[in-house]
């Protein structure tokens, strides 16, 4: 049964960051979008790229090795070469902490 797990404090992530974090032994990748918080997979799904060495461009994250584009919210890939969607995880705030579901 799924339970949600500290991931990081509000102030270890800024409004446009990405940062990538071991939650309860699953690496993930946290995004701040203007104080809306959201966990997809880490790593690109054309080639294990670090997301969080990327860039975010409206709501997506562009991979900073081919440039491969996702919706941060969904998962969605919405630009190639990738063509495989990254995993999203549910994600809430909890005082200070941000918490990933798992």
């Amino acid at each position: 049964m799924p339970d949600y797990h500290k991931a990081a404090s509000i102030t270890d992530l800024e409004p446009g960051a990405i940062l990538c974090v071991d939650v309860a032994g699953t690496r993930v990748a946290l995004y701040n979008l203007e104080g809306e918080y959201f966990a997809t997979s880490p790593s690109c799904t054309h080639v294990e790229a670090d997301l969080a060495d990327g860039d975010i461009e409206g709501g997506e994250v562009v991979c900073p090795l081919h440039y491969a584009t996702f919706d941060i919210r969904t998962g969605l890939c919405t630009g190639p070469p990738a063509d495989e969607d990254l995993v999203t995880y549910n994600v809430r705030v909890n005082g200070q902490d941000i918490e990933v579901e798992l």
